[in-house]
């Protein structure tokens, strides 16, 4: 059975591990790329790539509180903030793939492409909204914000994941079985906060933060 606290010193060795284990659908992609295994099309291997793995941390991150409240395991929190980044991080991949690599910096075809693709439509902003949670993460800008203003202003990851698993979804054209469980997961999740709401049971500010 995992321990509820751990040693600072603990702390900081596991932060570091997960730090590495976060990386490697990163390194994995340059691997690929090094020995010419990036599939016939690789722009589009390496978009769908960025792409499930951005909704997995995203997905991820939102499973800290539930499983935190479940067994009681207080250190998880210290891994959101991380782990929120990295979606984050990942989705800048994603989106600077479309554009470097898909689309050269074609401004003019950029944009037909976002009002006409309604997965692209769903997906840039969700792009968007990702960048302010990114840059208020910091324990500096939760003072600054104040706990409240800041915890509403997270509250947009939900938007995020929804329109997250839609962009996945509609860019799907055959075989949905991997946005469903993508869709499955994310309903669970909310369901789960749902439920929580409806009782009376709001996780307490710090537990809704995205820090460590």
């Amino acid at each position: 059975m995992l321990p509820a606290h751990l040693k600072p010193k603990n702390v900081v060795l596991l932060k570091a591990v997960v730090f590495a284990a976060c990386l490697l659908p990163l390194a994995r992609l340059v691997w690929f790329g090094l020995t010419d295994n990036l599939s016939a099309n690789p722009i589009e291997f390496i978009t769908r790539s960025t792409g499930t793995w951005t909704l997995s941390f995203l997905l991820i991150t939102l499973s800290i509180t539930p499983l935190r409240r479940w067994l009681s395991i207080n250190w998880l929190l210290r891994l959101r903030r991380m782990l929120g980044l990295y979606a984050f991080f990942y989705a800048c991949l994603h989106f600077a793939t479309y554009i470097l690599l898909d689309q050269f910096f074609d401004w003019d075809s950029i944009v037909k492409d976002i009002m006409k693709r309604p997965y692209i439509t769903v997906g840039f902003p969700s792009f968007v909204l990702l960048i302010p949670l990114a840059v208020t993460s910091t324990n500096a800008m939760i003072r600054r914000l104040g706990a409240k203003r800041w915890q509403q202003l997270h509250r947009l990851v939900y938007i995020i994941a929804v329109a997250g698993v839609i962009h996945y979804w509609w860019l799907v054209k055959k075989d949905v079985a991997e946005p469903l469980y993508y869709a499955v997961v994310l309903t669970l999740l909310l369901g789960i906060r749902l439920a929580w709401s409806l009782q009376g049971s709001r996780p307490i500010i710090k537990d809704a933060r995205v820090t460590a």
